[in-house]
């Protein structure tokens, strides 16, 4: 059996966790697989941090506006993940590349 280590995470990232999970309109469970967690620890981040005013969890606010401070680290998250997600693609279309010109 292998052994694992506990995870330990930031108490900025289990917020952003949250956001993401209280303002996208996604499912609990697509967000933590999308985070690599299980998607209890999100409703656990949740009631530990105080994040809920009340509101269901799946429902976006409706009146919050985003800093632009905010908007400007979300458009650096998402440009680094586009980033690799493009050098992902490129790796795999190299990959079919080499393999279908292989000899028999």
């Amino acid at each position: 059996m292998a052994k694992t280590t506990k995870r330990r995470f930031t108490d900025e990232f289990k917020r952003e966790a949250v956001a993401l999970w209280e303002t996208s309109g996604r499912t609990q469970a697509g967000v933590a697989r999308d985070l690599g967690i299980m998607p209890t620890m999100l409703q656990r981040w949740q009631r530990g941090l105080g994040v809920n005013s009340g509101k269901p969890a799946a429902q976006p606010p409706t009146s919050i506006m985003a800093s632009p401070a905010d908007q400007a680290s979300e458009i650096a998250r998402l440009r680094r993940e586009l980033d690799r997600t493009r050098m992902q693609r490129d790796i795999l279309k190299n990959a079919v590349g080499s393999f279908a010109e292989m000899p028999r």
